[in-house]
């Protein structure tokens, strides 16, 4: 029987891509181009862009955890803080 050939999706071609790429690539080729894409990100927008993200980014967070999420993280941050003064 004769194999059917369909049109990938965009979708599964971008997860192929990605997985091959991870295969031919290690940690420092995606710090190094991960590096880069902040370098340039940085050129070209200003304070308020980054003030806005946050603020997105903040009320994104806190609309998906509750009171105990903020405990825990801020308790894991005290504790690192702590360690990293010994």
């Amino acid at each position: 029987m004769a194999q059917e050939k369909r049109k990938m999706s965009r979708e599964e071609a971008g997860r192929l891509g990605g997985q091959a790429t991870a295969k031919n690539h290690g940690k420092e080729f995606y710090q190094e181009i991960g590096q880069k894409g902040g370098e340039a990100t940085s050129r070209n927008h200003d304070r308020e862009f980054y003030q806005e993200i946050g603020q997105k980014g903040g009320e994104a967070t806190s609309e998906k955890h509750d009171k105990e999420f903020y405990r825990e993280i801020g308790r894991k941050g005290g504790e690192a803080r702590n360690n990293s003064n010994k």
